[in-house]
């Protein structure tokens, strides 16, 4: 294949503009998180108060797991209720909550991108099975004192 310099130039200038963008969206969900952080120093009631720090240094946390397109996961245990936070790039993403045998417990989806929250209830043993257009970010958020390994 030959390349001109024009041809060089656009992927060049394509690229620094797809990296600029990633870029500028993390540093808006950085703010967004900081935002969010400094609100909580205005609730009067200390233990709403600390409801709130709880609540929004969960979302600064990285994800468990992450990726673009497809992916199963290995499995996963959780010992008592989880919140299943998942956020997704592309237009397309679907979510298959999974028992260990296999069988489909829940089928999550989102369109055109975003984040939703799935509440699992019951200890077990579990695998996702992740179908996305983009990338995608999956976490594990304990309930309580329930522990995820």
């Amino acid at each position: 294949m030959i390349r001109t310099a024009s041809t060089v130039s656009r992927l060049s200038a394509f690229g620094l503009g797809l990296t600029m963008s990633l870029l500028a969206t993390q540093a808006g969900a950085a703010t967004e998180a900081h935002d969010a952080l400094r609100a909580c120093r205005n609730v009067a009631d200390d233990a709403g108060r600390l409801a709130c720090y709880d609540r929004e240094v969960v979302r600064l946390s990285a994800p468990r797991f992450s990726g673009r397109l497809g992916r199963v996961t290995d499995p996963f245990e959780i010992d008592g209720p989880a919140v299943l936070r998942f956020q997704s790039d592309g237009a397309i993403f679907v979510l298959y909550l999974k028992s260990a045998d296999g069988e489909v417990l829940q089928n999550l989806h989102l369109g055109g991108g975003g984040e939703a929250t799935y509440r699992i209830e019951s200890p077990g043993t579990y695998v996702l099975d992740i179908n996305g257009s983009e990338s995608w970010r999956i976490w594990l958020e304990p309930i309580n004192e329930t522990r995820i390994n």
